[in-house]
């Protein structure tokens, strides 16, 4: 009998015939057909299921499980997609601790001695978190002042990923999305940027250190500069060595000063000068002695030949510390004492 009807009448116990998927075969004895023997026939296309049902998360268990009508009963292979190896010949698929890599489409097939079924697939998302973040820099050469670069930011994660890109130290993020473009990028640009990637499942970030180097124009500027800084620096130094040498002249140069100072009665105030005193040199004809004068920067006097001739001079007298008016009468000698010889020639 088939599909319940008989079509087919054979005195032998064995029947040879072709089967379709969807043929349903009994047997009966002749006379008794309404007493057939169970239908057989070749499994029908098969249901598959995902337990637990819902999102299928990363790290977590998971069974798919595969069921066919079909007498006898039914054997079973699962498939993943693009691979003809078997993964399992079992109605069931079992993961324990699924992983992205096993996301994909699986397809089961079911088979006994009638025959095959159609796969029936069915798919796996496993959903995951950010990975690690790759970073990079576009172009890959130096970054020199005035140039444009791109950061750019991407990481595995299901569903797939936001991207914020921040600058280190600073707490608003400098753009969105997989591209941080800076143009005219500036010495004051340098430093660590991180990406931070994020879905609905958690967020993982990567650092990249970016260096921005000196353009040319700056580096003119800063030759210019240089060139005009050491000189000053230079002749600032050597002022100050000349100053520190000076600073350490002997004591008695000033002294030598000061003396000169107090023999120069025209620099001195009125009030720091002493009474006028006068003196008499006569000049005599015969004198052969020297005369000695306690004069000082006196000027050339003109004397009549062969005639006595008498001449006044104004002699001024300091009135300095008593400590250097004692240290001249230790010595016995002033310091503006001039000692000149006077000789009357005939």
């Amino acid at each position: 009998m088939k599909n319940g009807q008989v079509t087919l009448r054979e005195t032998s116990s064995t029947l040879r015939y072709l089967l379709f998927p969807e043929d349903n075969i009994s047997c009966a004895l002749k006379g008794h057909e309404e007493f057939p023997s169970p239908s057989v026939y070749a499994p029908k296309p098969p249901s598959v299921s995902v337990s637990p049902s819902g999102e299928i998360t990363e790290a977590t268990s998971m069974t798919l499980t595969c069921s066919s009508d079909a007498n006898p009963a039914s054997a079973y292979v699962w498939y993943k997609m693009n691979n003809q190896t078997p993964v399992s010949t079992d109605s069931q698929l079992s993961f324990k601790s699924i992983q992205p890599a096993d996301s994909g489409e699986y397809y089961c097939t079911a088979e006994n001695r009638l025959g095959t079924s159609t796969p029936t697939n069915i798919s796996v998302d496993v959903k995951y978190a950010p990975k690690l973040p790759s970073v990079s820099v576009s172009p890959s050469a130096e970054i020199v002042e005035g140039s444009s670069v791109t950061l750019t930011c991407s990481s595995d994660a299901n569903p797939a990923a936001s991207y914020t890109w921040y600058k280190e130290d600073e707490d608003s993020p400098k753009t969105s999305g997989h591209n941080f473009t800076i143009s005219n990028i500036r010495p004051e640009h340098s430093g660590s940027y991180y990406c931070v990637a994020h879905n609905n499942r958690g967020t993982h970030n990567s650092t990249l250190q970016l260096t921005v180097a000196a353009g040319a124009g700056t580096l003119e500027a800063a030759g210019v500069t240089a060139a005009v800084l050491l000189p000053v620096i230079f002749f600032s130094v050597f002022l100050w060595i000349q100053k520190k040498r000076m600073s350490k002249e002997p004591v008695k140069s000033e002294d030598r000063a000061n003396n000169r100072e107090q023999c120069l009665p025209d620099q001195r105030q009125p009030e720091e000068q002493d009474d006028l005193q006068y003196t008499s040199i006569h000049f005599s004809n015969n004198q052969a002695d020297p005369l000695y004068s306690n004069i000082r920067a006196a000027q050339p006097h003109r004397h009549m030949l062969e005639q006595e001739v008498t001449e006044y001079t104004a002699v001024r007298f300091n009135r300095g510390s008593a400590a250097k008016r004692d240290r001249s009468q230790e010595t016995g000698e002033s310091p503006c004492a001039l000692y000149s010889t006077v000789n009357k020639t005939r």
